[in-house]
């Protein structure tokens, strides 16, 4: 064993279970590809402040969980914690809302980090895939997000998911409810980080997962009763186009996220198999996020979910993948002249799109046909090639060969 472990927190993909988290992906990001998303990828760090100015600095996010580091130029750099901020900046600097198309409609895959107690269902290092429909205002697009991430995990198999959805209203009636639950908080029990927290973005309390916290947030004023006739027709629209599209979901007043941009629409993906690390998947709004990066006004609204998560998901609902074979012919030859000509028709098979693999090492024919069995080739067939010229064999289920001249070969074995 290596005396190098991975750093706590964090896990290593490999098969076969790297063959589902690469599946997860996939089957995520093939309704997005679908639908006009096109990919999109960024650096694995950006400038501390994007973070702390777009997911906002009263976050765990930016205040506790995100990895820093200054640099020999002494640049202020932090490992991305989330995908939605970087996404935005790379469009806003590659002037992609200048190109005449809005909305602009990107979807990514990655890595991300947060400095969090490590435990079951919550790494230091997580996979997501994502969405964002930059540069439009528009309650269809949301109702497209949600509506997208639905298929996606029902045709992973998915069943026991919940959504849930809100509303978190706009710059004209957040500040009314931010008023009245700043009230309502001054009266509770509180320690004073969370007190300071309430302070600067009480909608980050409703968010505290701590029993002793949400046991004195009853009764606590709910944002639905204090949105303007603006945001009330714009979710209610959102909830109609959704139940339209045959798609269930459960409203939750409480739901707020835990990033500061989001405005309007969010909604969360939770899966009740998973106990106290319910949620798989999530996103919503962010109206103003732009402009709090330095750009200009974009409406834009977005989603993640995470593939690790949602792997978990499927082995708590016992669903197994059906996984295309890694390999559909194994070949194995005996004698060098063998060899020689059995790799180039294996090249021969790649080219024409055929999974093949060779036998290497120059191991004998037991240990070579161990390599064959441990393959996985799809199809289990054997055609021996002796001193006969012109002898003619079956390669998987499409591909046919002929050897016109076998004359110096000592013999000749295929797995398929």
């Amino acid at each position: 064993m290596s005396t190098f472990q991975a750093p706590k927190g964090t896990y290593d993909l490999i098969p076969p279970r790297s063959a589902t988290f690469l599946a997860v992906r996939d089957a995520i990001s093939t309704p997005l590809r679908n639908s006009g998303y096109g990919y999109i990828e960024t650096p694995g760090f950006e400038n501390v402040e994007l973070f702390s100015r777009g997911v906002g600095e009263s976050t765990d996010i930016v205040t506790k969980e995100m990895y820093t580091l200054t640099t020999k130029g002494n640049d202020h750099l932090a490992l991305r914690p989330e995908g939605t901020a970087s996404v935005l900046r790379a469009a806003l600097q590659a002037n992609l809302h200048k190109q005449g198309n809005l909305p602009v409609k990107l979807w990514y895959s990655g890595s991300y980090y947060r400095y969090e107690r490590a435990q079951a269902g919550r790494y230091r290092h997580f996979s997501q895939v994502g969405a964002e429909a930059i540069g439009a205002e528009d309650p269809a697009l949301d109702a497209e997000l949600i509506i997208l991430a639905d298929q996606a995990y029902r045709s992973l198999g998915l069943r026991n998911f919940r959504i849930l959805l809100n509303s978190l209203g706009d710059k004209e009636c957040r500040p009314v409810y931010r008023e009245a639950l700043q009230g309502f908080l001054r009266g509770l029990d509180l320690d004073e980080e969370t007190l300071r927290r309430a302070e600067i973005n009480p909608l980050r309390v409703l968010d505290d997962k701590r029993e002793s916290v949400q046991k004195q947030l009853v009764g606590a004023p709910l944002l639905g009763d204090y949105l303007c006739d603006a945001c009330k027709a714009y979710h209610e629209e959102v909830r109609a186009l959704v139940t339209a599209a045959g798609v269930e979901f459960e409203d939750d007043g409480k739901l707020v996220r835990g990033l500061d941009y989001y405005t309007r629409t969010t909604f969360e993906f939770v899966h009740g198999g998973l106990g106290s690390q319910s949620a798989v998947g999530g996103g919503g709004r962010y109206d103003g996020l732009s402009e709090m990066i330095g750009g200009p006004a974009l409406p834009s609204v977005g989603w993640a979910l995470g593939v690790d998560r949602t792997v978990l998901a499927l082995e708590a609902e016992g669903i197994e993948l059906d996984l295309p074979a890694v390999t559909s012919v194994f070949a194995v030859a005996i004698g060098e002249e063998a060899r020689r000509i059995l790799f180039g028709k294996v090249t021969e098979l790649r080219r024409e799109g055929v999974s093949a693999d060779f036998s290497f090492g120059g191991k004998g024919l037991k240990g070579a046909m161990k390599d064959a069995n441990r393959s996985g080739a799809r199809y289990r067939r054997w055609y021996w090639l002796g001193l006969n010229a012109g002898t003619l064999f079956g390669v998987g289920f499409c591909t046919w060969l002929m050897y016109q001249s076998l004359y110096e070969i000592n013999s000749l074995c295929l797995w398929c």
